[in-house]
């Protein structure tokens, strides 16, 4: 195939991927995403802690994992444990990882990695100290969809991005994630910040962040946003837009994504947010002045954002332990995603647009 068009979109495990995984948390997303992706790929998970024992014993028995430690400190002392994989809520997750990192375990943590800007950096800095690995589970920038589309731009199919649009408009079902309807930030802490960290992965970060937050008439006792609009400007004149609405009742639902360049544009669909959790691939086209200007293409992708996805944060930690280099997700990178979801926060609670510099 001609190289122009290999897409390179499927996550790569490294040579050495046998390494003890133990899973801190057993709720919906480490049964439905973590899991079963990390079975797909023949990874080593060698015990799962919760608090509520009922929860670690189901999910072992379910996916055969061998052990069911009795508490986060029979967890950490297990020799067998490489890796930590947390999978908590944001304030119970800071005190978990840093008991790990005091007992030199690398780390996979949740995102948000923490909901407090401090917080996160505190977790980033210990770790850095401790020289332990600290990845974040932003597994959007391994969907399909968006890591083709990486590499899309990277061959220069649409030359320099000027426009980049993400629109997603569903009925989103919260009663998975009951906790959720009790948070005062929802929408952007919780949700956007996949598309936050994707869009830093393809464009890097802006400087200017513009957010207006609002409630959907049909959400009930939700407390937080369920309805936002994200602008990101860049200082060469790229303009993004991240539009959500989780409360589209209609039959008109959608989750699409648009990036416009001087010679080119690429779009497609988030498969899994037709229908989450089930979803269904995403869709990929695309079309060139430089490349086969007569011409539109469309890639027919395999694999959904979950849980194939969730391979690529754990691979990419796993590449960074044997070659004492840095995962993609790494915790320091990670804050600039951060940045900007509290840059989002703060442009809405005060209606103004927010430097990124302006959050320390």
């Amino acid at each position: 195939m001609n190289d122009l068009f290999e897409l390179d979109y499927q996550p790569l495990l490294p040579a050495k991927h046998d390494y003890g995984i133990a899973i801190v948390g057993c709720g919906g997303i480490v049964n439905y995403a973590h899991l079963p992706a990390y079975r797909k790929h023949n990874l080593n998970v060698v015990g799962c802690y919760d608090i509520h024992r009922e929860n670690a014993e189901k999910t072992a028995q379910t996916y055969h994992i061998p052990h069911v430690y009795t508490s986060l400190e029979e967890l950490l002392s297990d020799p067998d444990v490489a890796i930590v994989d947390i999978a908590v809520q944001p304030w119970h997750q800071a005190a978990i990882a840093r008991q790990a990192i005091a007992a030199g375990k690398h780390l996979l943590c949740q995102k948000p990695l923490s909901d407090t800007f401090s917080e996160a950096v505190s977790i980033v800095q210990q770790a850095h100290a401790a020289g332990v690995k600290l990845a974040v589970n932003q597994q959007m920038r391994w969907d399909p969809g968006i890591r083709a589309t990486a590499t899309l731009i990277r061959k220069g199919w649409i030359g320099e991005p000027t426009d980049a649009t993400i629109q997603v408009s569903v009925a989103t079902p919260w009663g998975m994630w009951p906790w959720l309807a009790k948070v005062p930030r929802l929408e952007v802490m919780y949700h956007s910040i996949h598309y936050i960290d994707s869009i830093r992965y393809l464009f890097g970060d802006p400087i200017w962040v513009t957010s207006r937050h609002a409630r959907s008439p049909l959400q009930g006792d939700v407390v937080g946003e369920t309805k936002t609009i994200t602008i990101l400007d860049y200082p060469s004149g790229l303009q993004v837009l991240i539009a959500v609405n989780h409360y589209n009742q209609t039959d008109d639902q959608f989750a699409i994504f648009r990036f416009i360049g001087t010679e080119g544009v690429i779009n497609g669909t988030i498969g899994l947010m037709y229908n989450y959790p089930h979803g269904r691939p995403d869709t990929l086209c695309w079309s060139s002045k430089r490349h086969y200007p007569d011409k539109r293409f469309e890639a027919k992708l395999e694999g959904l954002w979950i849980p194939d996805a969730f391979i690529g944060p754990m691979a990419s930690l796993m590449r960074a332990i044997q070659e004492d280099s840095t995962p993609e997700t790494d915790g320091a990178d990670n804050l600039a995603t951060l940045r900007i979801v509290n840059a989002a926060y703060l442009s809405a609670a005060e209606n103004r647009s927010v430097q990124l510099a302006e959050i320390t």
